[in-house]
């Protein structure tokens, strides 16, 4: 029987992802680990959760062990924007906290631990159409440069003590359930809740801004499915690109108003313009599609119409 642990579960990728997996392996199997009052009930009090600091090494590591915990995924950190703000908590955090992590599983001898990457792995010396998975690595930010820490770091892990690590490079991830956390794709979200709340909105970046994207029902089924593959079939462990969309800001708007006609954006870019300058505008996941069958269910118009559904139910 499956024991996992979700760290960061009160985030937006792993509040959501803790009660995907408890659908799959059952509530008392998923236990949820975060520093803050979970945004939900249901995730409080549907399974098994517990206060923790990621920075307390010998915490942590007692939290693992009492759960039996057999697999990790460690959703806990500081995203770019907040990154950029306060730098020396991102680096503690998204450096020593993954540290702690890995060192706790390597010594509990864990089956594995995934571990999401980033597109902020990437720089502005990146091929930025279409970015190859193996390529040059020099992000300008600290939450960029703590992901090619992470990656490099696990597959230490994995090539030195032979624990199963396994990491994505997510790109910008938008939900219907949960607010944005202080990344700088936060954007997209902040401008669905506008439209549905019939509020004008001002984007923080151009509206000729190009990201890649990817709605959070694929990035819960693509991290998933990468813990459930055969790692036989794995070349790489921790740095696979995934994407599913690229548009820009004035295309996401576009695909709004094609269900609320009135809807009115500005554009005021602020820091995070040069942040998302520095980002791929699409990615090439061949990697993930050959070595683990990666493959996305949504595009930009059936995301708009899932989500214009479905966020008045959480406004």
């Amino acid at each position: 029987m499956k024991r996992i642990m979700v760290i960061g579960a009160v985030g937006q990728i792993g509040s959501e992802l803790t009660m995907e997996l408890r659908n799959i392996y059952g509530n008392d199997n998923v236990m949820a680990v975060g520093r803050k009052t979970p945004p939900s009930d249901e995730l409080k009090n549907s399974g098994p959760f517990a206060f923790s600091n990621i920075l307390n090494y010998e915490e942590m590591k007692k939290l693992i062990a009492d759960f039996g915990t057999d697999t990790i995924y460690l959703m806990a950190a500081i995203l770019s924007a907040t990154g950029e703000k306060n730098p020396m908590l991102a680096y503690r955090v998204n450096n020593d906290g993954l540290m702690n992590v890995l060192e706790a599983s390597r010594e509990l001898k864990l089956e594995k631990v995934l571990i999401p990457s980033s597109i902020a792995a990437f720089g502005p010396e990146t091929p930025r159409d279409n970015t190859p998975n193996d390529t040059i690595l020099k992000p300008k930010t600290m939450y960029g440069i703590s992901k090619v820490h992470g990656e490099l770091l696990c597959d230490y892990y994995f090539y030195k003590y032979g624990l199963d690590v396994r990491g994505l490079r997510y790109p910008g991830i938008i939900s219907y359930k949960t607010p944005p956390g202080g990344g700088t794709t936060d954007y997209t979200v902040e401008m669905y809740r506008a439209a549905v709340e019939g509020k004008p909105y001002t984007c923080f970046v151009k509206e000729s801004t190009v990201l890649p994207m990817m709605y959070m029902p694929d990035a819960l089924k693509s991290i998933i499915d990468l813990a459930n593959a055969d790692i036989k079939n794995l070349k790489h462990h921790s740095d696979f690109n995934v994407t599913a969309m690229s548009f820009s800001a004035g295309e996401l708007a576009d695909s709004i108003r094609k269900y609320i006609p009135g809807f009115k954006v500005t554009y005021e870019p602020d820091f995070r313009q040069k942040i998302a300058d520095s980002w791929p505008m699409s990615l090439d996941d061949t990697v993930a599609r050959e070595e683990w069958g990666w493959s996305p269910d949504y595009d930009l118009d059936m995301m708009t119409k899932d989500m214009i559904e479905n966020l008045p139910s959480v406004l």
